[in-house]
């Protein structure tokens, strides 16, 4: 069994309020467990305006499709336009 995670630190440029912040973030979220079935969670900066962090989280028997989820995952956060990834953390077990 092999479980993945992978964390992004961002910084939301466009969010001057937290209505604006969650937007985003539920706009990114809905987005990552739709495509990929996949859990997603707001794990960090959960009062700062400007700043989030999501983890997304996938339980496999093949690691292989493990990476090639989180690739994809990354992408789509990469390409979406309200936010701007500051760190990436990637973990697999």
């Amino acid at each position: 069994m092999v479980i993945a995670s992978l964390t992004w630190e961002l910084r939301l440029p466009g969010c001057s309020s937290l209505k604006q912040k969650r937007s985003v973030v539920r706009s990114l979220r809905d987005r990552l467990r739709t495509k990929f079935n996949v859990s997603v969670a707001e794990t960090a900066f959960q009062d700062m305006c400007n700043h989030a962090a999501l983890t997304i989280v996938l339980v496999t028997t093949d690691s292989g499709f493990a990476d090639s989820i989180l690739e994809k995952a990354d992408r789509l956060v990469e390409e979406h336009a309200g936010a701007v990834i500051t760190a990436v953390h990637r973990d697999v077990y």
